[in-house]
């Protein structure tokens, strides 16, 4: 008889066991996802890296064609209902395809825009004439699209946008007028999803906003430091006419679609984050066995073979952890659905019940990329720092993903804030595991029978960092009280410590199934990437546990957990370096990032 999996809540992870079997790893897609994926890196290849210095000089129309191009190919609609011309696909296909064209650099940042924020707030929010409308032609490339929330005094404070919307003395219309600025795809876009408030309503409305009605001007293409071939635009709306029928959804309810489509965006930015990482790490193994130094390719030196293994731990980390948490999201939509939920709701419920997981992987996702790029960099040397050789374009437009979708910090603050509030109305049972931790710091500690099991080293590593960050939390929330939500640090500590924790779990889930279906032998290097990023999740919880206690506990109250802080962040000694020149060998003797 088949097993059931266990249903979760998002943010559950950090107060409950979740099996390997209950996880989806990369390595299970099928046959026709697989297809999908080389559709995509065949698009890459021949359409987008002959051509980047042309994207990124911004030439006339370039985009554009791309965009219309990837959607012939049906690469714009992998996740739309077949009804709309799409693909139909599930949650974590859609996370495939942002994962490999992440590598598209310029282009992937169109793509993505257009495809999530641009489409998906039509069809999770859209009425059905509004969906026959706009969603066969967005999902084929015909229209494109994009979104605009952000103005030049409302930031990550979204709902304090000026811009407004009044209705007309006929009643047909909403006269549109506003500044919106950071528009990505704004000088191509056919449709943009604008967000303004109606009179003097205290939330944003959303509104569907054709080129066409007019009143819209904008201004040059915005200069910037990376994505140069993305077009950023400021765009202006001027008595813009829009059809009272254009509303989405409800009035007052912008504030909650942005909301919602931002975790959406947020997960994807991950996804995105990996693919681009992927590619530099490809191309600084590429570079390590062809550069010669001291009559040796520089792979044969031990400092490049650490920053490659490095780079690539972090990747397959992140990884495990974006397609675990894009497969909570599927199962959480079937059983919506199986319930008798309407598929758009059950598109949104499933993905804000996993808002949690969305925000700590945007943030684990754009660092990580940031480490890959620096120290491909580095790998390059002098020609890393050259415009002429390709870390260069790499380097530059990684910077921009930790600060799209909501900055780092906000995301961080977010994890934190998202999981107090579902404790305080019973969603989430955080005090129970966290008081159980407060008495275990008062017992003699119970070292019990030792398991030699594989994997049983890692499985109390995570439960005792679970532990630690519980005992974290739980003395905050106890001591600040409702001061907690103004000390930043404190909750950016907290959001680090379970963030290595849902990370370094997820990388030890998919470990333990690869190793289910392939053999303990057949994957001696993704057990080192494993428990090389074991060894970094270990001390960094040990130092943001230890810094966020300093802040606010003191006398014997901090004496006590600190020792418990030290009890619950202990790893057995083991060989990183050896770890890390077997993963290190395996990559360079293939000439490519293998995991």
């Amino acid at each position: 008889m088949e097993s059931t999996k266990k249903s979760i809540k998002g943010g559950e992870f950090l107060i409950s066991e979740t099996n390997y079997q209950d996880v989806f790893i990369p390595e299970e897609f099928d046959e026709e996802q697989q297809m999908i994926a080389q559709t995509c890196r065949d698009f890459l290849a021949a359409e987008v890296y002959p051509n980047l210095d042309r994207i990124d000089n911004q030439e006339e129309g370039l985009m554009e064609m791309l965009v219309s191009k990837a959607g012939e190919l049906g690469m714009l609609g992998v996740s739309v209902p077949e009804q709309y011309g799409g693909f139909g696909k599930n949650f974590n296909t859609s996370m495939l395809v942002a994962d490999v064209c992440g590598a598209g650099h310029s282009f992937a940042v169109a793509l993505s825009a257009h495809t999530g924020i641009g489409t998906l707030p039509i069809l999770y929010y859209g009425n059905d004439a509004q969906k026959d409308k706009y969603i066969p032609k967005l999902s084929t490339g015909e229209w494109k699209a994009a979104y605009c929330l952000t103005e030049p005094d409302s930031g990550s404070d979204a709902n304090s946008g000026k811009s407004k919307a009044t209705l007309s003395a006929d009643g047909k219309h909403y006269v549109l007028n506003g500044q919106k600025m950071w528009i990505t795809n704004g000088g191509f876009a056919d449709i943009f999803i604008v967000f303004a408030k109606i009179d003097d309503d205290k939330n944003l409305t959303a509104f569907i906003v054709e080129k066409a009605f007019g009143g819209i001007t904008m201004n040059p293409e915005e200069h910037k430091m990376g994505i140069k071939g993305s077009s950023t635009r400021q765009i202006f709306f001027n008595d813009c006419m829009v059809p009272v029928e254009n509303m989405l959804s409800e009035r007052e309810n912008g504030f909650k679609i942005a909301v919602n489509i931002l975790n959406i965006g947020r997960i994807k930015l991950a996804a995105a984050a990996l693919g681009a990482s992927k590619k530099v790490i490809d191309t600084a193994i590429n570079y390590s066995n062809e550069r010669i130094q001291f009559d040796r390719p520089i792979s044969k030196y031990g400092a490049i073979r650490h920053k490659l293994a490095e780079m690539a731990a972090k990747v397959y980390a992140v990884e495990a952890a974006s397609y675990r948490a894009g497969q909570n999201i599927d199962d959480a939509f079937d059983a919506l659905v199986a319930g008798g939920m309407d598929e758009s709701k059950a598109k949104l419920k499933s993905t804000e019940q996993f808002a949690v997981e969305c925000a700590i992987l945007k943030v684990w996702g754009s660092e990580a990329l940031d480490f890959v790029v620096d120290e491909g960099v580095q790998i390059y040397g002098g020609m890393g720092f050259s415009a002429d050789a390709p870390m260069d374009r790499a380097y530059r437009d990684a910077r921009i993903n930790r600060i799209f979708e909501g900055t780092n910090e906000i995301n961080r603050l977010l994890t934190v804030d998202m999981m107090l509030k579902r404790a305080m109305k019973g969603e989430l049972d955080l005090m129970t595991p966290a008081t159980a931790v407060a008495s275990e710091l008062m017992s003699i500690p119970d070292f019990g029978e030792e398991d030699d099991t594989l994997f049983a080293a890692e499985k109390k590593i995570i439960a005792n960092l679970k532990k630690a960050t519980l005992m974290v939390a739980g003395s905050a929330v106890q001591k600040l009280m409702m001061s907690l939500s103004k000390e930043q640090e404190i909750l950016m500590n907290i959001a680090d410590m379970a963030s290595y924790v849902y990370v370094a779990e997820s990388a030890m889930l998919r470990t333990e199934k690869l190793v289910s279906m392939r053999g303990e032998e057949a994957c001696a290097g993704q057990i080192n990437l494993m428990k090389i990023y074991f060894a970094e999740a270990v001390d960094a919880v040990n130092k943001a546990g230890k810094e966020a206690l300093w802040a606010f506990a003191d006398g014997d109250e901090l004496r006590m957990m600190m020792v418990g802080l030290r009890r619950f962040t202990k790893m057995e000694p083991f060989n990183v370096k050896a770890a890390r020149q077997a993963v290190a060998v395996e990559m360079i003797n293939a000439n490519k990032f293998l995991y």
